[in-house]
Parts: C-alpha cells; sequence; structure tokens
C-alpha cells in the first residue's frame, strides 16, 4: 500500500490549494498563516486518505517550527514525518525528512545528531541515485564534521560533496 489512494477528489483538490498556500505564505514570512493552511492541508489529505500527502503536510510544519525557534515541535513533527515516511516505504521524503533533522539539529548545536541524520540521508540520496541532493547533502556534513574538529574528515566530506554536484 502506497498510502495514494485517494478517495474524494474534491477534498484532494481543495487539499493540494491548501498545501500551495501554505507554501506561498512561508515563502512571504507568514509562518503562523502557514502553519494554519499547512495543517488544513493535512486534515483535508487525511480525510482522502492521502496519507503520504499527509505527512508532507506534517514534515512541511516542522519546518515552519524549526524557522520559528520552536524546537520541541519542530523535532517532533520531523520525527512524525519520518516515520509515516519509513512505514510507507518512501525514501526520498524520508531522506528529505533526514536532512531537515540535521539542519535542526545543527542549529541547536547538536552536532553529533546532525551529523548522524545528515549522514543517513546523504546515503538514502546516494542510493536513490539523487545526485544534487546528495552533494548538498554532503556539503552540509562536511560542514558539521568540520565544527565538530574533524578538520580532515570534514574537508574530505565537503570535497566530496563538490565532486558529486560536479
Amino acid at each position: 500500500m502506497t498510502g495514494m489512494t485517494d478517495t474524494n477528489e474534491p477534498e484532494t483538490s481543495q487539499a493540494y490549494e491548501l498545501k500551495e498556500e501554505g507554501i506561498r505564505l512561508f515563502q512571504e514570512g507568514l509562518y503562523e498563516e502557514a502553519l494554519a493552511q499547512f495543517d488544513r492541508a493535512r486534515e483535508a489529505f487525511e480525510a482522502a486518505g492521502n496519507e503520504l500527502e499527509m505527512a508532507e503536510m506534517i514534515n512541511n510544519q516542522g519546518v515552519v517550527y524549526r524557522v520559528q525557534g520552536h524546537w520541541e515541535q519542530a523535532v517532533a513533527a520531523l520525527e512524525e514525518a519520518r516515520a509515516i515516511f519509513v512505514r510507507l516505504g518512501d525514501r526520498d521524503r524520508e531522506a528529505q525528512a533526514l536532512g531537515n533533522l540535521g539542519g535542526l539539529y545543527a542549529s541547536r548545536g547538536d552536532r553529533e545528531r546532525a551529523n548522524e541524520c545528515l549522514r543517513q540521508a546523504a546515503d538514502i540520496f546516494a542510493e536513490l541515485g539523487e545526485t544534487q541532493r546528495q552533494g548538498e547533502t554532503l556539503l552540509a556534513l562536511g560542514i558539521q564534521k568540520w565544527k565538530m574538529g574533524d578538520r580532515s574528515g570534514g574537508l574530505a566530506t565537503y570535497e566530496a560533496g563538490l565532486q558529486t554536484l560536479e
């Protein structure tokens, strides 16, 4: 089961509109409004039986919480989204959630957890042949290693990221 069983076409259409509006609001820096739209979209996707998009909305909420500095809410949302992506077998979105978690942990100074999440994300992107995102993730991982005091490992990982992006 993929979680992509849209049983109610009008609700699904409305859910995608809510999602797009949430993205627009986020890009404009209207975070509270974006959170509300993502929550409405999550509810609509859930009602339509589209678990994958529902989890994507939870992930989006986690990103908004991170930008707002609501760390505990951000971690909870991103971990919840990641768990759903894992259960549904969506490796791409799992890696995206891990990358988001890595960025969150890095911004909080939890370099070991950031390192772990970014490494897992980079490995998944490599498995999927997503070289652009793998390279970007390796760059972020290299920076984390550098900041942890692993200068040679950080430089090597950063260089690997650059080579992946070439």
